[in-house]
């Protein structure tokens, strides 16, 4: 018996490759797909929308939901329509899989709340390549330490609305757990201006918005004489798509909790 999907924000660019993806997953099927109450994509086949096939399963209105369709929903909005999608599925004893970014403290704190009545999967970036990489960062900065300065610099498209990335802060924390620090306490977001000399063990931000970038982070570790960096390019929304369904086959077989891209993979805790 195969999962049954729902797709939050289905006629968005994000939205439709959830669509593609959720389709070549032969562990799931697309139950059902949403949008705000004023899209105009309400009604329309989600299937013709995003590979001009139809699927027989229209785009119903966000304010409509229901729960009982569907066995996990994916969400790869923003904080609000997000956080009402997962009152739905609270409410309705679904799973959810999360790849919004841009939350505050006090939205986050939603999300463990939710975690106690449900599982659900929430990761700022669903590439099994990104979560690679962030044990690669874990090693290099373990190995490298305080004789390294660190800066993270990020790529995306210029209809990304939240800076740095949630891929990029994620990236922050793994290096400043790594190396003994906090990140509220050393990260630099922006430089202008007579800053003076870069502070010892800081770990600076830069951001880049432009064109169709579909998402770039490098990590960069300048030390004296040497550097190096850790680079990964993502050419295709499919790499998130494709990963943020494998965690939606997964979560639901999972107790209530919250879980990361690193439990679906089998890469151990952080």
């Amino acid at each position: 018996m195969t999962t049954r999907v729902a797709i939050n924000g289905a006629a968005g660019r994000m939205g439709r490759e959830l669509i593609i993806a959720c389709q070549r997953n032969e562990a799931l099927t697309l139950a059902a797909a949403f949008e705000a109450p004023d899209s105009p994509a309400l009604g329309q086949d989600a299937g013709r929308l995003a590979t001009g096939e139809d699927l027989g399963v229209a785009i119903a209105s966000a304010a409509d939901r229901d729960a009982s369709t569907f066995d996990v929903l994916v969400d790869f909005t923003r904080p609000e329509p997000c956080l009402a999608a997962l009152d739905d599925c609270v409410a309705g004893n679904a799973a959810m899989v999360i790849g919004t970014t841009g939350f505050d403290e006090n939205q986050l704190a939603r999300l463990d709340a939710a975690a106690e009545k449900i599982p659900l999967v929430f990761a700022p970036n669903f590439s099994a390549g990104v979560n690679l990489t962030l044990k690669l960062l874990e090693t290099a900065a373990k190995a490298l330490g305080d004789d390294f300065d660190i800066e993270v610099i990020e790529a995306h498209h210029r209809h990304k609305v939240d800076a740095p990335s949630g891929t990029a802060l994620r990236m922050g924390e793994v290096l400043a757990d790594a190396t003994g620090r906090n990140l509220d306490d050393c990260a630099v977001y922006a430089r202008q201006g007579h800053t003076g000399e870069r502070e010892q063990r800081t770990i600076g931000f830069q951001t880049i918005r432009g064109g169709d970038i579909v998402g770039e982070h490098t990590v960069l570790f300048a030390g004296e004489g040497e550097r190096v960096e850790i680079t990964h390019k993502a050419s295709s929304r499919q790499t998130f798509a494709g990963g943020a369904m494998r965690a939606a086959a997964w979560v639901v077989s999972q107790a209530a909790g919250r879980y990361d891209m690193n439990d679906v993979l089998g890469l151990g805790g952080d």
